[in-house]
């Protein structure tokens, strides 16, 4: 069926439909993650960033264009997390701009829609690289271009700017060598295309599912409801390992993932010499766990019901919203009791924001001055929405924000630049070691500009190492890597790897020291015990005797240690 028009009504389902193939394909995005950490979240930041307004489109009580621009705009604008995601709202808020004038989209103003999009993420990228998600939209863009005069068939011209797309994201490896060195695309640019797929399938009619968990519905244009019992077709998410008796043939392999799609699907199995790891959605385990027995022992069982905890969450969210909705009324009837407002205390000159996690990290923080707090950081990186928020609860006439994180630094500059009332300055501390260095630098009698110039001088003398383990196997850096490695992370490369926790620590370590060196300061994780922190302070203490060696603890998630050498 040729199609030469959008309206609003239709752009709208393509757009929820868009955000809910990019939600469903978030985890196996996640997994495209150059470095094989445990915290990729580029599917999860794309997700939550395109979430943010499709809760807005779905809330809408009359569609059309204008407003629908100004929805997908604003919440995915608010909504950013990280640089995958703040690029894919600016991607948003450059397409919105080129179709908000009009009743109905043509090819013709697609076109002109989508070169907006792309102009308007480049610029809000201080050093645009290519082989990213910029590169597929660009790629996506002048595809577009080229098709003017072609056709005005809309299923003709999405459908060829989907395969381009997919092609130029085939090709980023070739873009950056890392890329090729990890075996992944870019995992940002394989988000944008995941977009633009499930938008395709919604102009083309396909029967879809457009309802938004967790947003308030409109006119009746996009009900919302959460999803049926009767919807998850295997009910029970089963993870096991298979301790082998022998090697699995590859003919033993592929017949085993066989049987696994027969009762089940969201199947991986992995193998080694020794082990298989198993993963399936089925409703009969115990299919699964017998067939498993024949290639050897079982062990870490785990069976979960997943309607059960669907349920768990349905009311657990009825509760929260019920809650949520008191403590509102509640502080309504606060206000209106009340004739006269409260006095407010005069805004001191400078406030600080941080971005950190981990109950130890956090008082530090707070020890140096910090007002607010917004968790978050490699497991999760804060929006552009929180950090206005906090912006809000400080009350300071200059705002530094400290990001602490690479991946936060794009949302605090968005944030930053919607802030009328306030002077919000962002140093670009790409690590918690450069967060505190900042702090410690801060001088209450200079001006913001003379502390601005400070710290992020400061911040350029600090060299962070950061421990973790490897999910993944892969080669990157020259450096074979194995599933469950300990991999020791310096600021632009992995600096060692190894199945010994203690022998990564103290090559990584090795790795940032030199002869200016004079500071090394250890934070420990949640997963560290004490004495063996204190044991590798010894260490350190000893072998490096020019340095002075500080241990803190830090409680953060995911990496054992957080290492600064100054």
């Amino acid at each position: 069926m040729e199609i030469k028009t959008i309206d609003a009504s239709l752009l709208a389902k393509m757009f929820l439909a868009g955000a809910k193939n990019l939600e469903a394909k978030k985890e196996w995005i996640n997994e495209l993650n150059v470095f094989p950490v445990p915290d990729g979240d580029t599917g999860t930041n794309m997700s939550m960033t395109i979430l943010s307004a499709a809760k807005e489109v779905s809330a809408l009580e009359t569609v059309d264009m204008k407003s629908l621009a100004k929805a997908i705009s604003s919440g995915s604008l608010r909504g950013a997390r990280g640089n995958s995601g703040v690029i894919l709202s600016q991607l948003f808020r450059g397409f919105t701009k080129g179709i908000a004038g009009y009743d109905k989209l043509d090819v013709i103003v697609l076109t002109d829609a989508m070169q907006k999009a792309v102009e308007t993420a480049y610029k809000a990228v201080m050093k645009p690289k290519e082989g990213t998600i910029l590169t597929v939209a660009k790629g996506a863009a002048d595809k577009a271009l080229e098709l003017i005069g072609e056709t005005e068939d809309l299923t003709v011209f999405v459908g060829e700017i989907i395969k381009h797309a997919d092609y130029v994201l085939s090709q980023t490896p070739e873009m950056l060598p890392v890329l090729k060195q990890a075996g992944v695309v870019d995992s940002g640019g394989q988000g944008l295309v995941e977009v633009l797929r499930g938008a395709y399938d919604a102009l083309l009619g396909k029967e879809l599912d457009y309802t938004i968990e967790g947003a308030e519905s409109g006119s009746g244009m996009v009900k919302i409801s959460a999803q049926a019992e009767e919807d998850i077709k295997f009910g029970y998410c089963t993870e096991f390992i298979i301790v082998l008796n022998e090697e699995l043939s590859q003919q033993q392999e592929h017949s085993f993932k066989g049987y696994l799609e027969s009762i089940g699907d969201s199947i991986v199995v992995v193998a080694d010499d020794e082990i298989v790891k198993v993963h399936v959605h089925t409703n009969d385990p115990g299919l699964a766990l017998q067939r498993a027995l024949t290639y050897g022992s079982l062990s870490k069982i785990k069976i979960d019901n997943m309607r059960e905890e669907h349920q768990e969450k349905l009311i657990k969210d009825a509760q929260k919203l019920a809650e949520t909705q008191k403590a509102e009324e509640e502080e309504a009837g606060r206000k209106a009791a009340s004739d006269e407002p409260a006095p407010e205390e005069p805004a001191k000159e400078m406030g600080f924001i941080a971005v950190s996690i981990g109950e130890g990290l956090g008082e530090i923080f707070k020890g140096l001055g910090v007002d607010y707090i917004i968790e978050g950081g490699q497991t999760m990186n804060p929006s552009t929405e929180d950090m206005l928020n906090a912006i809000d609860k400080v009350h300071a006439n200059t705002i530094f924000i400290l990001p602490n994180n690479k991946n936060i630094i794009l949302a605090a500059n968005q944030a930053a630049s919607l802030v009328e009332h306030k002077q919000v300055v962002v140093i670009p501390t790409k690590t918690i070691p450069q967060g505190i260095t900042a702090l410690i630098n801060y001088i209450p009698e200079k001006d913001a500009e003379d502390n601005e110039k400070r710290m992020k001088e400061e911040i350029g003398n600090v060299k962070t190492g950061q421990v973790t383990y490897a999910v993944r196997d892969t080669i990157i850096d020259d450096k074979e890597i194995k599933q469950g490695d300990y991999m020791g992370i310096g600021d632009s490369r992995i600096l060692s790897v190894g199945k010994d926790m203690d022998a990564v620590v103290k090559e990584m370590v090795s790795q940032q020291i030199d002869e200016d060196s004079s500071i090394i300061s250890v934070y420990y994780g949640e997963e560290v015990e004490e004495e063996a922190a204190d044991a590798l302070g010894s260490y350190l203490t000893e072998t490096y005797p020019d340095c002075e060696v500080e241990v803190h603890f830090g409680g953060q998630p995911i990496y054992y240690y957080l290492i600064s050498v100054e």
